[in-house]
């Protein structure tokens, strides 16, 4: 392998991680880290959004490459404009969850001892595991969302970066991991403070609250600017 092209894969690399630190990434991500108690699930969350996000990037953009095509514009666009419907739709879910498991504190004395115990209504204590696998598999589908959204834009960077299709198969796998590790790192971090608030209920709570309203306020700005600044709607009048 040229040293050329092995620069190019580690520049695809560093351009992976800083991709997956773009807003939107971040903020979606993080409505499912909110609701994490353990820093290990928050690290495995991102990992696989990234594997999701890889996934798409990789199968759609090896198809468009080895077809030498390209998404229309109004289609890449409107990918996008589902990205922000789904931040939206995130933060939202984030927010009814609170008022869903609402922790309550129950007094109990035994020997003449007061203890106090955190009990989460309607919840059970055996269904942990489940739901962790759950936000997994749905860190993963956010992943492959972003990825379908940003494959057009993947497979310009991929076409004017590598001379063969093999090696655009290399480039973006070595991107999607760039994308892993940027996530990794990401939601690590995001997930420190819901971690060492987990036992303060109405801080985490807060917290929980502030991210989603982050993701709805974030994604409504991202549909009206891809509908009205970048003129998404007037493309969509026009194809009627």
């Amino acid at each position: 392998m040229e040293a050329s092209f092995l620069t190019v894969l580690s520049i695809g690399f560093v351009v992976g991680i800083k991709h997956a630190m773009e807003p939107d990434h971040v903020i979606a991500v993080s409505t499912i880290a909110s609701h994490t108690k353990k820093l290990g699930k928050a690290s495995l969350a991102g990992v696989f959004w990234g594997s999701g996000h890889t996934l798409t990037l990789l199968v759609v953009g090896m198809l468009l490459i080895f077809m030498k095509g390209a998404i229309p514009e109004t289609w890449a666009m409107s990918l996008e404009f589902i990205v922000g419907i789904m931040l939206v739709y995130l933060g939202l879910t984030s927010i009814v969850s609170l008022r869903k498991g609402k922790i309550q504190l129950h007094s109990h004395a035994h020997h003449g001892n007061s203890h106090h115990h955190l009990h989460s209504a309607g919840q059970r204590e055996d269904s942990s595991h489940e739901k962790g696998k759950t936000s997994f598999a749905k860190s993963a589908f956010i992943g492959m969302v972003h990825g379908l959204a940003g494959s057009a834009a993947m497979v310009l960077l991929t076409m004017s970066t590598v001379q063969t299709e093999w090696e655009g198969l290399l480039y973006i796998l070595v991107f999607g991991a760039g994308t892993i590790v940027g996530m990794l790192l990401c939601t690590t971090i995001i997930g420190i403070p819901f971690v060492l608030s987990a036992r303060n209920i109405s801080l985490n709570a807060a917290l929980t609250r502030i991210t989603g309203i982050i993701s709805v306020a974030f994604g409504c700005y991202y549909m009206y600017n891809l509908g009205i600044s970048e003129g998404l709607f007037q493309m969509w009048m026009q194809a009627v």
